[in-house]
C-alpha cells in the first residue's frame, strides 16, 4: 500500500519509520525539508499524496492540519483517504470530512496517544473513527503504529472528542499529582517514596513515566510542550460546551496552564504544570 506521511516532527517521524518498517511504501513531506531513510521525500503535501490510497498527517494543531489537508486534498485521488492522527477540535473534523467529500475523497479521524518514545517503539494507542469499511480497510496501518486500537465511533469527530477528553485526565493527573507533590515536599516526605507508593496505588504507565518526570524535573527538552497542552485542553472545554456538558475542572487546569506560560514554562514539557503547586506553596 503506498501512504503519504505528512509531518516530521517528533511523533510523525517515528511514527513513519514504523510504516516503512511495517512493509508500507511511504511518501514523506515536512513543511521544513526532511528526510526519512527509506522514504521518498516530495516538495508539497499535494506531490505526497500522488497515487497513494492515504495520506496520514500528524502536525501541532487546527491551523496547521488544515493547511496541510487543503493542499494534500489537491494531490490525492478520488476514493483515496485523508487520515489526520493530530490532536484537532472536533469542529475542525467535521469541516476536513465534508471538504474531502466535496473532492471525492474520504476522511478519517486517528489520533493518538503517546509521548515520542512510545511512537518509536510501537506502543502508541490509536483511536480512529468513521466509516467502519474505512477503518478496516486501514488497520494494518492503525497496527504498524501502535499496541491497540480502540474505535471511538462512526463520526471523524467523535475520536477528536475522546482524544482531547483523554488529554485532559492527563492534565488533571499533572495538576494532582503536582499538587500533593507540594503537600509532600513541605511535609518532609521524598517525592520519589510518595511517587513508588501511587505506583503501587494505581499501576498506570501514565503515573509512572510522567510521575517520574515530575520527581526527576526532567521538563527540558519537553516531550511535548506545555503550550500545546493548553491548546488540548482548550479543546476539550470546547468539545464539553458543544454538547452541553461541563468539565469545571479543566477550567482550573487551564488556568494554570496559562500561568505557567506566564512564567516562561511555555516550552517546557506540560509535566512542568507541577511547578505551579509549588509555586503555590511557596517552594
Amino acid at each position: 500500500m503506498k501512504i503519504a506521511f505528512l509531518g516530521l516532527g517528533k511523533m510523525g517521524a517515528p511514527m513513519a519509520r514504523n510504516l516503512l518498517s511495517a512493509g508500507f511504501e511511504v511518501t514523506v513531506w515536512n513543511r521544513s525539508p526532511k528526510a526519512l531513510e527509506g522514504a521518498r521525500v516530495a516538495g508539497s503535501a499535494a506531490e505526497a499524496c500522488a497515487g497513494c490510497e492515504a495520506a496520514l498527517s500528524m502536525v501541532s494543531d487546527d491551523a496547521a492540519t488544515e493547511s496541510v489537508a487543503i493542499d494534500a486534498a489537491k494531490g490525492l485521488a478520488k476514493g483515496a483517504t485523508h487520515i489526520s492522527c493530530s490532536t484537532i477540535s472536533t469542529a475542525l473534523a467535521r469541516k476536513l470530512e465534508k471538504m474531502h467529500a466535496d473532492h471525492g475523497q474520504e476522511y478519517l479521524s486517528a489520533p493518538v496517544f503517546g509521548r515520542p518514545e512510545a511512537a518509536a517503539a510501537k506502543r502508541l494507542v490509536v483511536v480512529p473513527a468513521g466509516k467502519p469499511g474505512l477503518i478496516e480497510r486501514f488497520r494494518g496501518v492503525f497496527e504498524a503504529l501502535g499496541r491497540m486500537t480502540v474505535v471511538a465511533g462512526t463520526e471523524p469527530w467523535q475520536a477528536n472528542a475522546l482524544k482531547v477528553c483523554g488529554n485532559f485526565m492527563i492534565a488533571s493527573m499533572l495538576e494532582t499529582f503536582g499538587e500533593a507533590v507540594a503537600v509532600m515536599k513541605k511535609s518532609g516526605v521524598g517525592p520519589a517514596v510518595f511517587l513508588e507508593a501511587m505506583n503501587g496505588l494505581f499501576a498506570s504507565p501514565v503515573y509512572a513515566n510522567y510521575g517520574a518526570i515530575v520527581v526527576d524535573r526532567k521538563f527540558e527538552p519537553a516531550g511535548f510542550q506545555l503550550k500545546l497542552g493548553l491548546k488540548d485542553v482548550r479543546l476539550a472545554l470546547a468539545a464539553a460546551e458543544e454538547v452541553g456538558a461541563a468539565l469545571p475542572i479543566a477550567s482550573l487546569v487551564r488556568d494554570h496552564l496559562i500561568s505557567a506560560i506566564a512564567h516562561g514554562q511555555a516550552e517546557m514539557d506540560w509535566a512542568s504544570l507541577a511547578m505551579v503547586a509549588e509555586r503555590a506553596a511557596g517552594l
